[in-house]
């Protein structure tokens, strides 16, 4: 079983991206044959200033390091460093219905959200696809909003397959439920689209700052409260332990006390979680060039597998 799935280096990483998918990217590594790519040619739809997204590339990859991404389990790499990915994402292209493209639900959320509309935008499913289909990945986590992207790589192999033969391999998604589970600092959702985040390794001092403000009600101290609609238990339920969860819930539930006597705990957990971590980041930071070795190490792998890929559709459709 080859799992593959990939990260954008829009920003740097928060809590949702940790709950709702790097967490189980480390799971994963230690069940089947992993590849992770840090997606900076996506990236390219949204970020046009070339020192920003070096600099977030390269976050990423510490970030995914420190927080447990094992490079003698998974393959790490960038996906520039693929462009085996990008010649098959032209073949994947001739094959592409335009109608396709123009029901993605992604591409009419960024329009609406007043996002200039490029090419890159309106075709970014068909890389996605090229980046599925040339590690014959056959499994893909994603959180539910990508589920579609899934489906139309599906769509796009299932008509190559049907004119060239059975050239790719059908993936199936794997639906992370907690990505919608990771409230931010305003109760909904935690996107960077929002502005609501909280970052993994946030500095100490932003970080108290950030957690402080989150949005509470206005209920008295001394009213109870249910636990589990509130995001600030939440967001603390997901670095307790069961131990402390239930301490906490029964502290709601009773009442008598002050939110910011539970974001001060919120603080020290989420502190605590992510100490080693943040050790480790600080580590690898210090010799950038083992990073980078690592990256090259895990292109060259994925680069192996995606040539054999790239030369079996080349030769079904006629230009090899």
């Amino acid at each position: 079983m080859r799992v593959l799935s990939g990260i954008q280096p829009t920003g740097r990483f928060h809590w949702g991206n940790y709950f709702g998918a790097i967490r189980q990217y480390i799971d994963l590594q230690n069940e089947d044959e992993s590849y992770y790519f840090i997606a900076n040619l996506h990236s390219l739809t949204t970020i046009d200033d070339k020192q920003k997204l070096a600099d977030l590339t390269m976050d990423a990859a510490l970030d995914l390091l420190a927080l447990g991404l094992d490079p003698t389990k998974a393959i790490l790499f960038n996906q520039s460093d693929v462009p085996e990915v990008s010649e098959l994402c032209w073949l994947l292209m001739t094959q592409t219905p335009m109608g396709l493209l123009e029901r993605c639900v992604s591409y009419k959320d960024k329009i609406a959200k007043g996002i200039s509309s490029n090419a890159g935008l309106f075709t970014y499913p068909v890389l996605m696809s090229a980046d599925i289909l040339a590690y014959d990945s056959n499994v893909v986590p994603v959180g539910q909003d990508q589920v579609q992207h899934i489906e139309v790589c599906r769509d796009i192999a299932r008509s190559f397959n049907h004119k060239y033969g059975e050239v790719f391999v059908l993936p199936e998604p794997k639906v992370l439920e907690s990505a919608a589970k990771v409230p931010g600092t305003d109760g909904e959702k935690m996107s960077k689209s929002y502005d609501n985040t909280i970052e993994i390794f946030e500095e100490p001092g932003k970080l108290k700052k950030k957690v402080m403000r989150i949005s509470t009600d206005s209920r008295p101290m001394e009213d109870a409260k249910e636990p589990d609609t509130d995001p600030i238990y939440q967001l603390f339920s997901l670095f307790a332990a069961d131990e402390q969860r239930e301490q906490m819930a029964t502290l709601y539930r009773t009442g008598g006390f002050g939110y910011g006597e539970v974001k001060k705990q919120l603080l020290e957990v989420a502190s605590d979680y992510f100490a080693d971590a943040r050790q480790r980041r600080t580590e690898l930071a210090a010799d950038m060039e083992y990073v980078r070795d690592i990256l090259a190490a895990g292109a060259a792998k994925a680069r192996k597998k995606s040539g054999e890929v790239l030369l079996r559709a080349q030769e079904a459709c006629g230009v090899k």
